[in-house]
């Protein structure tokens, strides 16, 4: 069954170019994490992990940075904080927050 999870995945990819696809949020697009799962984990796994990433790779989520280490953060609207190492590059780089004064 995780075929047709996988295969999906794989018809999204090649039917849909990839500046008509949301960005996502997360460093490791959403398609390629539910995909690594399915194939890793079987096809539960990666339905799970379809519905987390679904659910929080949208709107509602919070960027800022830390103020012990200076390192940007995400909050999800789940309330699951998310460090640099797992954030868009984008929201590291390109992103500048205001400054409290």
């Amino acid at each position: 069954m995780k075929h047709f999870l996988l295969l999906a995945i794989k018809l999204y990819w090649t039917l849909v170019p990839a500046s008509r696809r949301r960005r996502c949020i997360f460093r490791q697009s959403c398609s390629r994490y539910v995909y690594g799962v399915a194939e890793r984990e079987g096809l539960w796994k990666g339905l799970l992990a379809l519905r987390f990433r679904f659910r929080n790779c949208r709107a509602g989520f919070h960027l800022f940075d830390d103020p012990v280490d200076g390192r940007r953060q995400l909050v999800l609207p789940g309330g699951l904080l998310l460090g640099e190492e797992e954030i868009a590059e984008r929201f590291i780089d390109h992103v500048d927050l205001p400054k409290d004064t």
